[in-house]
Order: structure tokens, then C-alpha cells, then sequence
């Protein structure tokens, strides 16, 4: 301990990058050793790992530096960490304390329903060091383990993998599909199903248990959960994947058809793909009974049997993680033809509920600037519809992303008149102090693919 605090007295002078390359290599023997099978070897490798200093700094940077979260204070209201503090949490952790903190619970609402209330549980900076330090050692092994059609939260997969995969699942045959949400699947979570499942070691196994069961403090009100996980925590999204780690297996094994169905899942969003209505309903009760086991269940809400072609319930095709899948009859000599039946071809875009959530937050950015100068608009509005444009830029998003920058174009040409009320009659604005124009500012030339103007008038 004394010659790692003596080269560790200063924070910003550690050898970063060599630690990085120490808990890579760490990783990669774990990676390794769960392919081969050797399970004695990966826990000998994760209690190595948990007692790495090199691990233990880098989880207190993730938490306190890199994470998005890092000002977000828990039930200890302490935040920002100060360089000494980050080497008190990286010694302390160590000791490895069994006790977990309180979470203090906050909500936001949801992307898809700002009505609803998304609850998230926010651990104490120590415990999400913690937690940060467990993930690093679990997720090399269940990365070896996990199914290939599994893409939600993952390192070096996302969104649009896991479209490719739904593309590449329907391009050659129309299919069936069943798009279901799985109903509050991080609350509901069985634990001791969890925890059996994940057969780690037991320092591991402990302060998994003790996070599972962690005191939550809602409102003043001390609650003791009995399932689920806290959304918000470091290594949830990793739990919750272990949790339905085996439901693409099950299905495939349940299918008594010569085709084996596709199970597409992106955290709690799942798509089942086959080309037979009757084999894709059995494969449905299915898995509803495997998602019991963990106490889960489908929402119905949001749980939808459709088809790729053919129209169903009202419906063509399906949408899926904000994109619209979806297949259209086209001539023989156009695209692909599957043994003389008529061609069809397969597009996907961006949903239409995706659409209006987009260009209600443009509007809101608008609106929110209407009294502020140019500059400030542009930085607000620039890294959401950059953002938008590059999560769709990969399928077919040509005409929609030319609909949305001529509806942003004319929100903006709004706000222009609202600041500048003085018009001539030719309907230009007179200049005011900031050198702006209306006829300036909708003369600019838009960004290819964003559409927000840039080019800077004289009075900038």
C-alpha cells in the first residue's frame, strides 16, 4: 500500500493509459476463458480484477469524470469529487464495504409518453464506483455467453445493428412479426432468479445481492424493493441483459418448424420474425412462459402481431425503436423476386411518432429561445437536429429529413419576425443592434442534412 500511494498522490499524473491497457488485458483473458468454458479460471481472473488498482481508478473515472451523471448526487449529496477524494474512493474500495447505500429515487418522464414517469434510482458516488468495478469484471465474461441477436446496452452494438438484423431477417421473404415490450422489466426482475443465473463469486454475488436489495428513499419514504433492479445504477443495464439472457434460445428450441424463427432484442424491446402465423403464435406462449420464470411479463399495450407485406389489424409492417419497417409491392424487374412470386421491397424510415416527438422538441427549443439572440438558438438547436439526423442516416430518410428541415425553416422564419417586429413593406426586416435580418437569416444556407443555418452575418 505504500508504494502505491506514493506514485499515486496525484490524480491527474497517474498513468492512464497503461492502466487501460492492464484492465484490457484483464478482460481479454476473461473474454477468452469463458469461450473455452474454464469457469474456475474467469472467477480467478474477476477476484484478480476486483483487486486491481488499475481497475479500481478506472471505475472511480468512469463515475466521477466520464459519465454523463457525474453531478447527479445521491442520498450523501456529495457529487463533484475532488482529486483527493477520487484516491480516498479508489484505496477505499479495497475493503470492499458489504453494506449498500440507500438510492434516492428521482423521475423523468419517457421519451415516447412525456405523461409518464420513469423511475430512476441514483446510487452514492462510492457505490457506483463500485458497481463500475463489478461491471468490469462481469461483462467481459457474459459478453463470451450473450446471444447474437442481443444488442441493448452492449459494448460495440446499438440501434441500428440491430435494424441490419430485422433487414437482413425479412429482405428474402415476407415474414410475421411479433414487436412486444417487456412491462417494467427493471422492476420486475425476480432476484433470486438473477442471482442464480449469474453464478459469479462471491464478493461479487454479495454486493449484487445488497445493491438488489438496497433501501430506496422515494419522496422521504424509505421503500425495501422485492424484485427489480434501479434504473439509473452503473451496472443495471448489464443485470437486466443477464436476466433475459437464454429467452432467443428458448424460442428457437420451442419452433417445431423446418424455418427457425429470428429473435431481434434491444434491452427490453423484442422482435420474434417467422414466416408461418400459427408456428410465430406458439412461439409467443413461449416465451411469455419463459419471461414468468424471471417474473416478467408483455405489455399488451405495446405488443403488436403484424406483418412485413400484408396488411393486418388496420397496418402494414411494424415500428420498431423509433423506425418503420415496413415491405411494398413492386414490379417483377425492380427488385428481388422469390421464385416467381411478385418482387417487393423492403424500406425502412423513420417513424411518424419519431417524426412528431423531433419537431415538438424543435418547436419547444424555438420557442424557449424566442427572446434570445441568434448564436444561443443555433447551439441549442444544432446538437439536437445533428443528433436526430445521424440516428437515421443509415435507412431510407430522404424525403422526411427534407419535410423536417422545410417545417424547422419555417418555425425559424417565425422566430425571426417575432424578434424582429419592424418590417419594411417589401417584408424585410430593418437591422437592429445585433446586425440580424430576417431577410439575412433565411438567406443563410442550410447544413446538408440538418438544415439549421450557420453562416455568420456581419453583426456576429
Amino acid at each position: 500500500m505504500t508504494d502505491v500511494r506514493k506514485h499515486t498522490e496525484d490524480w491527474k499524473t497517474l498513468p492512464w493509459k497503461q492502466y487501460q491497457r492492464n484492465v484490457f488485458r484483464l478482460q481479454k483473458r476473461i473474454y477468452r476463458a469463458a469461450l473455452r468454458g474454464d469457469q474456475k479460471q474467469v472467477h480467478n481472473l474477476q477476484r484478480l480484477l476486483l483487486r486491481s488498482w488499475s481497475a479500481r481508478c478506472l471505475a472511480i473515472r468512469q463515475v466521477s469524470q466520464d459519465n454523463r451523471g457525474k453531478r447527479t448526487a445521491g442520498v450523501d449529496g456529495i457529487a463533484n469529487l475532488s482529486p483527493k477524494q477520487r484516491l480516498a474512493y479508489a484505496h477505499r474500495m479495497k475493503a470492499r464495504e458489504g453494506k449498500a447505500d440507500p438510492v434516492r429515487r428521482i423521475y423523468i418522464p419517457k421519451a415516447s409518453n412525456p405523461n409518464e414517469k420513469r423511475p430512476l434510482g441514483i446510487p452514492t458516488m462510492f457505490q457506483r464506483g463500485l458497481q463500475a468495478l463489478v461491471k468490469l469484471g462481469l461483462e467481459p465474461e457474459w459478453e463470451a455467453r450473450f446471444e447474437p441477436n442481443s444488442y441493448g446496452f452492449r459494448p460495440g452494438r446499438g440501434v441500428q445493428d440491430a435494424i441490419e438484423a430485422i433487414f437482413i431477417g425479412i429482405s428474402r421473404r415476407p415474414k410475421y412479426a411479433l414487436d412486444a415490450d417487456i412491462e417494467k422489466c427493471f422492476d420486475r426482475i425476480d432476484h433470486q432468479a438473477l442471482l442464480t443465473k449469474l453464478r459469479a463469486i462471491q464478493p461479487i454475488k454479495r454486493m449484487v445481492r445488497n445493491w438488489l436489495k438496497a433501501g430506496i428513499i422515494d419522496e422521504g419514504e424509505m421503500i425495501f424493493p422485492e424484485a427489480g433492479t434501479p434504473q439509473g445504477g452503473v451496472i443495471s443495464p448489464l443485470l437486466a441483459n443477464i436476466a433475459l439472457h437464454g429467452l432467443e434460445l428458448h424460442v428457437a428450441k420451442a419452433c417445431t418448424h423446418a424455418k427457425a424463427p429470428m429473435v431481434i432484442r434491444y434491452a427490453d424491446d423484442l422482435v420474434i420474425l417467422h414466416e408461418d402465423l400459427e408456428t410465430l403464435s406458439i412461439l409467443t406462449r413461449q416465451a411469455e412462459n419463459w419471461l414468468q420464470g424471471m417474473g416478467l411479463q408483455f405489455k399488451a399495450s405495446k405488443t403488436h402481431l403484424r406483418h412485413t407485406l400484408e396488411e393486418r389489424d388496420g397496418q402494414t409492417g411494424f415500428d420498431f425503436l423509433g423506425f418503420s419497417i415496413r415491405q411494398y409491392r413492386v414490379g417483377k424487374h425492380r427488385t428481388f423476386t422469390y421464385r416467381g412470386r411478385p418482387g417487393f421491397k423492403t424500406l425502412i424510415k423513420p417513424s411518424v411518432k419519431a417524426q412528431k416527438r423531433h419537431q415538438a422538441k424543435i418547436r419547444e427549443i424555438i420557442r424557449k429561445y424566442r427572446g434570445d439572440a441568434q448564436p444561443a438558438l443555433i447551439a441549442a438547436l444544432n446538437p439536437v437536429i445533428r443528433g436526430w439526423a445521424n440516428y437515421y442516416s443509415t435507412c431510407v430518410a430522404k424525403r422526411v429529413f427534407a419535410r423536417t428541415d422545410a417545417r424547422t425553416y419555417k418555425q425559424l422564419s417565425r422566430w425571426a419576425a417575432f424578434r424582429h417586429s419592424e418590417r419594411e413593406p417589401n417584408g424585410n426586416i430593418f437591422a437592429t443592434g445585433n446586425g440580424f435580418t430576417v431577410a439575412s437569416i433565411l438567406a443563410m444556407e442550410p447544413i446538408p442534412w440538418l438544415g439549421i443555418p450557420i453562416r455568420k452575418s456581419a453583426g456576429m
